[in-house]
């Protein structure tokens, strides 16, 4: 079968020709071409010649197995690192378990604990200690949540059926709680798209319009405001159904989600002041540049501080964020703000308003937890001697 191959390209006078196929056939690879004799119609290959092409082969072929080499290392490492931040993580979650969960109030604010809870939360655990750093000061119980729930239901039936809502008491006008639900069902098919777990038809999709329903009854004063979707459904992803609502309820009470979901422009900007203290003692080339670009803070830190980066950082990098915010309250947030600007600084340092807005609003994908707090530990909350609580205050006092 092999002769019938090579009959046409080789000559009886020149047997090392049936090496080769004809050349009507496509040659298996660039590199095998090299070592391959000429067609019998043309001159053969000289001795030079073909020590030169088998010289440039075992170079190719030594070039090729160092790529293997290097990737197969590469692989290696990954695996280690991977099984030494799943051991970590295991052993963590033995001591979460074990020596701090069950005795909180004693142990939440060592330094151990702490430099624990710094380098993030294990997902098992991670839920429960949320809870607990977020608190109940509102003291809503699981009761309270299914009857706010059954009125968000009962008006979603009356919305269908008549196509608008009855009027109510309870301090939200007819065309805020219609806008409220169209924004909710909107919201919920944009939060966490590549997951497809929000979406509708989605495992958790009706979980987080429950949720979400339910807070625009508990809360009409606030009702839904766009973004808070991201922060029910990393609360759903971490908690039980009527858990994640008392964490959802408590956390947007806080007193910067308040001002930032109430839209009390006055207040924001008093945050976004205390953030500009903070910014130009840290970063102040980059504050400087972004002065003479006009680019201020609310460009890029609403959308970061209205959804807790939630959709702003991946999923994983942003929990991690949440972590150390539930640990640190507020002024985590703003340090979160300092530390992606320092990560981006010579990138931002070259841009100008319109690039830097659009890099910020849309960061890179491949952003890493430990590059990003590494950044964030190089960037602390002190102008001089004052704290972010002093320097925030004394804004807030300011008419």
């Amino acid at each position: 079968q092999r002769g019938t191959e090579f009959e046409a390209g080789t000559s009886p006078t020149q047997p090392q020709q049936g090496r080769r196929k004809n050349l009507e056939f496509e040659p298996l690879s660039t590199t095998a071409l090299i070592l391959e004799d000429r067609p019998a119609n043309l001159p053969a290959k000289s001795v030079e010649e073909a020590q030169r092409h088998r010289q440039e082969y075992d170079e190719m072929v030594a070039e090729a197995k160092k790529r293997e080499l290097k990737e197969a290392q590469r692989k290696r490492k990954e695996m280690k690192e991977r099984f030494k931040q799943e051991e970590s993580i295991a052993n963590a979650m033995v001591v979460w378990n074990n020596d701090i969960l069950p005795n909180w109030e004693n142990t939440r604010n060592t330094r151990r604990v702490r430099e624990l809870w710094w380098q993030g939360l294990p997902p098992n655990v991670r839920g429960k200690v949320w809870s607990l750093a977020i608190g109940n000061e509102l003291n809503i119980t699981p009761e309270l949540y299914e009857i706010f729930l059954s009125r968000a239901k009962e008006r979603w039936r009356s919305f269908s059926e008549t196509g608008s809502e009855t009027e109510a008491d309870d301090g939200a006008s007819l065309a805020d709680r219609e806008s409220s639900l169209d924004l909710i069902k909107l919201d919920i098919s944009r939060t966490f798209p590549p997951l497809f777990i929000f979406q509708k038809g989605g495992p958790y999709h009706d979980l987080l319009h429950s949720v979400l329903g339910a807070y625009t009854c508990y809360r009409p004063d606030v009702g839904y405001v766009q973004g808070m979707s991201f922060i029910a459904a990393v609360l759903i992803l971490n908690l039980e159904e009527a858990d994640a609502f008392i964490a959802f309820a408590n956390l947007l009470n806080k007193p910067c989600q308040l001002a930032f979901f109430r839209v009390d422009h006055d207040l924001m900007l008093k945050y976004f002041a205390a953030f500009e203290v903070f910014f130009e003692e840290n970063l102040p080339r980059l504050f400087n540049h972004f002065q003479s670009s006009n680019l201020t803070p609310d460009l890029y830190l609403i959308d970061w501080i209205f959804t807790l980066y939630s959709k702003s950082l991946p999923l994983d990098v942003a929990c991690r964020v949440w972590d150390v915010f539930c640990r640190d309250g507020e002024e985590f947030l703003f340090r979160t703000g300092l530390g992606i600007l320092r990560l981006y600084e010579d990138v931002l340092l070259q841009l100008d308003f319109i690039r830097s807005a659009q890099f910020l609003t849309r960061l890179p994908e491949d952003i890493g937890s430990d590059r990003l707090f590494a950044c964030i530990a190089a960037a602390p909350m002190l102008n001089g001697n004052r704290k972010w609580s002093q320097v925030s205050s004394s804004k807030q006092k300011k008419t």
